[in-house]
């Protein structure tokens, strides 16, 4: 995972590199050279990459100025309890990923490693393998070789002890997370409803059912609707993506428990 994150933060220095290069080789250009160029190139060139550019600009603008009249309309009171569960949904999972992602390790060359260790140095060496390596797998396998010198079946109960524990670390947070996605619907639920209530206090003060009246309150309405729901959207898949980050822990600590206490069966057979 580090040599992954190296590669991106490379390739990004080199995105942003590469036209420094070319504009530093730009104005190392002789003066001549410089007038020849502003001679023959057309006078337009410069104006039509600024009217792009200012196209861009008015659409980002008009994006966030879209985005503010929406989050007025729906009324800071509702709209800004269901921004700040977003916000803290979003740092919650973004949290629980790198945590899963950076507890993974290669459990298939730590089982060769403590294989080898045992058969060259012994529990101790196995014990030095597994204490050096990161990740959940190594934890379990370091907690079940330290209870070696007791037999296999404490070795086995070692093992599914401290992998609730594992469990639970990896799991941890996860109910935030669950809350936050139930929540922002509810919010936008809510915000709808007073809302509502709020049209037909108008309808009331106006004395007519007219349709602006009822169509801008409900407009007003279902902003908060549909923002808490877009919310929860947003957290669930990124809650489902840790919960696959989980399963794929899980599976790798079974197994490698399970080939943990055979080599540790093994390496009994061969020591009696």
């Amino acid at each position: 995972m580090k040599k992954l994150f190296m590669i991106l933060a490379a390739a990004g220095i080199l995105a942003v590199s590469a036209p420094m290069s070319v504009n530093a080789q730009a104005a190392e250009e002789t003066p001549d050279q410089e007038q020849v160029v502003a001679q023959e190139a057309p006078a337009t060139t410069p104006v039509v990459d600024e009217e792009v550019v200012a196209e861009d600009a008015e659409e980002n603008a008009t994006f966030h100025a879209a985005i503010k009249q929406k989050f007025i309309e729906g009324g800071p009171l509702w709209m800004t309890p269901i921004i700040l569960v977003l916000v803290l949904g979003l740092a919650l999972c973004i949290e629980r990923i790198l945590y899963l992602l950076f507890s993974k390790s290669n459990s298939k060359k730590l089982l060769t490693d403590i294989e080898e260790a045992l058969a060259k140095g012994g529990i101790e060496a196995a014990k030095e393998v597994a204490r050096n390596t990161r990740g959940p797998v190594a934890s379990i396998m370091y907690q079940g070789l330290l209870h070696a010198d007791q037999g296999v079946d404490v070795v086995e109960r070692t093992i599914t002890s401290y992998g609730s524990v594992q469990m639970s670390l990896l799991e941890k947070g996860l109910s935030w997370i669950a809350l936050f996605i139930a929540i922002a619907p509810s919010l936008g639920f809510l915000g709808t409803v007073v809302g509502m209530i709020q049209a037909f206090d108008d309808i009331q003060k106006a004395g007519d059912i007219s349709p602006n009246v009822v169509a801008g309150g409900m407009k007003v309405a279902l902003i908060t609707t549909v923002a808490g729901l877009i919310v929860a959207m947003i957290l669930q898949i990124f809650y489902n993506l840790i919960l696959a980050l989980i399963e794929g822990l899980t599976s790798d600590m079974e197994d490698s428990s399970i080939t943990l206490v055979d080599i540790l069966t093994d390496f009994e057979k061969k020591n009696k």
